[in-house]
């Protein structure tokens, strides 16, 4: 039973005492004793406070055979409540439903945000990845241990529950993400939430893990915009460690390390950048941002690699830059 519905039924079964205690004296007397003093005499029977009576009980055999029933019985459904809500507080229950009440709290603040569907052996580490490159994330679990794990992730919001459930999608903000990265190690749930997520978000970036590559086609046509297989991720990386052991060490040191801050990332140049009409050398990426330009992408989808600095920058076009994370989202803010 939920912790919810247990507070409804402890506080039913309180307050359904008190209105039978009361009712009952006020019957007893007849109603020649007003209804407010029937409760407080029920009141202060149940608390054992040791109050004089405010009704003529003494002499009254029903009234004081009423009396016993109600303390005996009374106490017992108010033990029981007390013991219920104690157990709440030493499981954590309470305490739980409060942390995740202020959770959905600030969820539903966030907008253009990204949202992971599941934190496993591949969600987690991409959880961790995107919080550390400080875009908003609201990551979906349900497996206790995963949500503890969770926890230790600085700037991660997270949904207690499953993924495959359109509530907890809803929860996360769907309508309001900018993209979603569905990692859970079933490929048919997979496909169900990204056909689930495309319904409820249109335009969202959608990137679905795959183990069976003759998936991708129904992924892709459910809705995903793009589809990763962590085995063929897996493959190629072993041929690099197999083949280029220094470079591929050389990238994790520079790029993958806990201690870094270095990471290789887009600027968009949208319709009122002030880079329109610079050349390289006059965008100040390097001079003012301390960021390394990688390459451009042309409007028309084709790449310059290693552009010159006279190369002139254009609307729609985006660059790939290398730098510090937080001079990246400083110039993207700015640029």
């Amino acid at each position: 039973m939920g912790i919810r519905n247990r507070l409804i039924i402890a506080i039913a079964m309180l307050v359904g005492t008190m209105l039978l205690g009361s009712t009952g004296y006020y019957l007893l007397f007849e109603g020649k004793s007003s209804y407010i003093d029937c409760l407080y005499m029920t009141v202060i029977s149940l608390t054992t406070v040791g109050y004089g009576e405010v009704l003529g009980i003494t002499g009254n055999v029903r009234a004081q055979i009423f009396t016993m029933l109600l303390i005996v019985f009374g106490m017992g459904i108010i033990l029981y409540c007390i013991s219920m809500l104690s157990a709440m507080f030493v499981e954590g229950e309470l305490t739980g439903m409060l942390r995740r009440r202020k959770m959905q709290n600030k969820i539903n603040m966030l907008s253009d945000h990204y949202i992971i569907c599941g934190g496993g052996e591949t969600g987690l580490p991409l959880a961790a990845e995107l919080a550390f490159s400080k875009v908003r994330v609201v990551l979906i679990e349900n497996d206790a241990a995963a949500v503890e794990r969770i926890r230790l992730i600085k700037g991660l919001f997270h949904v207690n529950g499953d993924a495959t459930d359109d509530a907890n999608l809803i929860a996360a903000g769907i309508e309001r993400a900018i993209g979603v990265a569905i990692c859970l190690p079933s490929d048919n749930d997979n496909l169900y939430i990204t056909m689930t997520a495309r319904m409820l978000n249109p335009t969202a970036r959608i990137i679905s893990r795959m183990t069976n590559n003759r998936l991708k086609d129904k992924l892709i046509k459910a809705g995903a915009t793009s589809v990763v297989s962590p085995n063929t991720i897996g493959a190629l990386r072993m041929a690099s460690e197999m083949i280029r052991p220094v470079a591929i060490e050389f990238l994790d040191n520079f790029l993958r390390s806990e201690g870094g801050d270095l990471r290789i990332h887009q600027i968009q140049v949208n319709s009122v950048s002030p880079l329109i009409g610079k050349a390289i050398m006059q965008s100040g990426l390097r001079d003012q941002f301390n960021l390394l330009l990688l390459g451009v992408k042309r409007k028309d989808g084709n790449f310059a690699f290693r552009p010159p600095s006279s190369f002139v920058l254009e609307a729609g076009m985006t660059l790939i830059v290398m730098g510090d994370i937080d001079n990246i989202n400083l110039a993207r803010e700015k640029l």
